[in-house]
Order: C-alpha cells, then structure tokens, then sequence
C-alpha cells in the first residue's frame, strides 16, 4: 500500500505542476491580449475563453495537488480538542465524505464531457472551440482528486499519516 500512495503523491504532484503551467499559460494570453487590443487595435478572438477554460482547468486538475499538501481551507477546532481516536475517526469521516462527493462530481462531469464529445458541441463564438477539450478537466481532475482522497484514506487506515498532521506535543502543550 505504501507504493500506492506514494504512486498517487507523485501524480497529484504532476497535476500541481500541469495546474502552474495552465495558469502561466492564461498569464501569457492576458498579456498578449493587452497589446493585441490597446497598442494593435487588433480584435481578440479566442484569448478570453482561453482564458476561462483555462484557469478552470487548472482549478479541478491542481486539486489533488492541493488536497495532497492540505491547502484545502478546513476548520480544525473540532480536532484540537479531540483525543488521538477521534481525530482518526473524524479524518477518516471526512476523507469518506469528501471521496463520495468527488466520485459523483467525476461521474456528472464525465457525463457533460461524454455529451459534449458525442453531440460535437462548441462555443457560440467564431472561435468555435469544441467543448469536450474544457469539459474533460472535471472528470479528469476530481477523478484524480478521488485517488487522493482514496489515498489519504489508505495511509490514515494504515497508520502513515496522522490526522488533520497532527503534531500530539502540540496538541499535549508539551
């Protein structure tokens, strides 16, 4: 199981890195965008679903790498005040609630991204970008987020990892 996790920490790492570089990407377009429009006079076609598409895309593919180094905003009151077995159990609810959701979030998303891909849709602009290149980050991404969910799972089961990393001196005021 070891392997397993440490397998998805390196994918949930690579889709961190996939997440930077789309932002960078928008960044660039932005800026070309700028001196297309105010210095060039020239219109803009595609530069704002880009754009969009984008950042979004960066949004669902860099949460597992988000999920993996706990960046996820959590309130963590609850778990300061909880003994050793209550924070376990309290991760572990948590960790089972949050796979459950993204399971049904990547089968929705894979259902609009199947739809997309099957009925040939696209943007209503001249670009005419077809939608199932955006769509397919839901279901990619939050699948992804699921396995590091799973994972999370696994190595609080197993006893890799503490829950909510709990440092027990800390929480003790040792």
């Amino acid at each position: 199981m070891h392997v397993f996790i440490r397998s998805v920490a390196v994918l949930s790492r690579a889709c961190g890195l996939f997440a930077a570089l789309l932002v960078g990407a928008a960044i660039v377009v932005v800026c070309e965008m700028v001196v297309m429009r105010y210095f060039l006079k020239a219109s803009t076609i595609w530069q704002t679903e880009f754009v969009i598409f984008s950042l979004v895309a960066a949004t669902f593919i860099g949460s597992p790498y988000v999920l993996l180094i706990r960046g996820h905003v959590n309130v963590d009151l609850l778990p300061h005040y909880l003994g050793p077995r209550g924070r376990r159990l309290l991760a572990l609810l948590a960790g089972f609630g949050g796979l459950a959701f993204c399971l049904i979030l990547a089968f929705n998303g894979y259902q609009l991204f199947r739809d997309a891909w099957v009925n040939h849709w696209t943007t209503d602009t001249i670009w005419a970008l077809p939608l199932w290149i955006p769509y397919l980050s839901i279901p990619l991404g939050i699948g992804l987020l699921s396995l590091q969910y799973l994972a999370d799972i696994v190595a609080l089961l197993s006893g890799h990892s503490q829950p909510f990393m709990a440092d027990e001196s800390m929480i003790e005021g040792e």
